[in-house]
C-alpha cells in the first residue's frame, strides 16, 4: 500500500476542511435518486479498482475517481442504454484524478484496460472530462477521507509514541476508507465521519478513545458508520482483480484506434453533450481555464 499524505493536525486547518466538505460531496438528495443505476454504477467502481491497483496509484486517486463519478450523476442522468455512457465517465474521471494526483499518468488509450466493452479516442475522454469539470464548478481538489486520517489518529495518546502500531493504524484506515467506495450507503456520511469511523475500527475496541478525539465530529455519526464498515467491510466487497488475472501490458495505440466501439460512440456521445451543454460560448473559455 502506498503512504497517504497526513492531513493537518492544527484544529484550525481541521475545521476549515470540514466548513467546506459539503462543496465536494454529491447532492444531498443522491441517495433518493430512484434512476440511479445500482449495477451500471457498481461495475464502473470495480473497473476504475482494477485499473487503479494495476497502475498501482495512490489510494487517493481511486476515491477521487468516485467522487468525481458521483458527483457528477447526482446533478445529471445518463442514458442507460448500450452502457457506453457510465463507461466513458469512469474512464475520464479516472483520468482527471490521475492527473490531480499522479506523477506518471498512463496515457488515455493505456488506461482503458481489461477488454472494456467500448473503446474511446482520446478527443472524446477530453470532451468527457471538460464537462465532468464543468459540472463539478471546477472543485477537483476534493476534501477526502485520507485528509483526516493523521489527525484522528493523532488523538488518541497511546499511538503518539509507536511508530509501528501509527504506521498500521495508517495503513489499515486507508484500506477502508478506500473500501467505502464500493458502498453506496458510505455517502451519507461526510469525508471527516468516514475518517474517523475507520481509525476506530483499525485501532480496535482495545484502543482507549479520548472524548477528546471526537471534538470535531458528531460522536453518534460515527459510531453508526464504525457498524456499517463492519457489517460491509469485514469482506472484500469490491471483488477487484486480483495480480495474477491482470494484463501484463497496456493494449497498444493501433489496436485501440481499430477498436469499432471508438466509432460507435462518437456520435451518441456528441447527443450526450448536447443535452448536458455548456452555455453559449463558455466551452472556449473554460478550455483555457483547464
Amino acid at each position: 500500500m502506498c503512504s497517504i499524505p497526513f492531513g493537518p493536525a492544527d484544529e484550525t486547518a481541521v475545521n476549515s476542511l470540514i466548513a467546506s466538505e459539503n462543496h465536494h460531496m454529491p447532492r444531498p438528495d443522491y441517495l433518493q435518486h430512484r434512476s440511479i443505476d445500482l449495477t451500471s454504477r457498481q461495475a464502473s467502481i470495480n473497473w476504475i479498482l482494477k485499473v487503479h491497483s494495476h497502475y498501482q496509484f495512490r489510494p487517493v486517486t481511486a476515491f477521487l475517481s468516485v467522487n468525481y463519478f458521483d458527483r457528477f450523476l447526482s446533478s445529471n442522468s445518463l442514458p442507460k442504454a448500450n452502457g457506453w455512457p457510465f463507461q466513458l465517465l469512469a474512464v475520464a474521471c479516472l483520468s482527471l484524478a490521475a492527473k490531480m494526483e499522479e506523477r506518471c499518468v498512463p496515457l488515455l488509450l493505456d488506461l482503458q484496460l481489461f477488454e472494456p466493452e467500448f473503446v474511446f479516442e482520446p478527443k472524446t475522454v477530453q470532451r468527457m472530462e471538460l464537462l465532468v469539470m464543468a459540472n463539478l464548478n471546477w472543485r477537483l481538489r476534493s476534501v477526502t477521507p485520507f485528509d483526516y486520517v493523521d489527525y484522528f489518529i493523532s488523538k488518541v495518546p497511546c499511538f503518539r509514541s509507536k511508530p509501528d502500531v501509527t504506521g498500521y493504524i495508517i495503513s489499515v484506515s486507508s484500506d477502508l476508507i478506500l473500501k467505502t467506495v464500493c458502498e453506496i450507503d458510505f455517502l451519507g456520511y461526510p469525508p471527516s465521519i468516514v475518517a474517523a469511523a475507520a481509525v476506530v475500527v483499525a485501532a480496535g475496541e482495545s484502543a482507549d478513545l479520548p472524548e477528546s478525539f471526537y471534538g470535531r465530529v458528531n460522536k453518534e455519526m460515527v459510531r453508526s458508520c464504525h457498524q456499517l464498515m463492519e457489517v460491509y467491510l469485514t469482506a472484500d466487497t469490491c471483488h477487484t482483480m486480483s495480480r495474477k488475472d491482470q494484463v501484463a501490458e497496456p493494449p497498444s495505440p493501433d489496436g485501440v484506434l481499430d477498436a469499432s466501439a471508438c466509432v460507435s460512440c462518437e456520435t451518441p456521445y456528441e447527443n450526450l453533450v448536447s443535452g448536458l451543454a455548456f452555455g453559449s460560448g463558455s466551452s472556449e473559455a473554460e478550455q483555457q481555464n483547464k
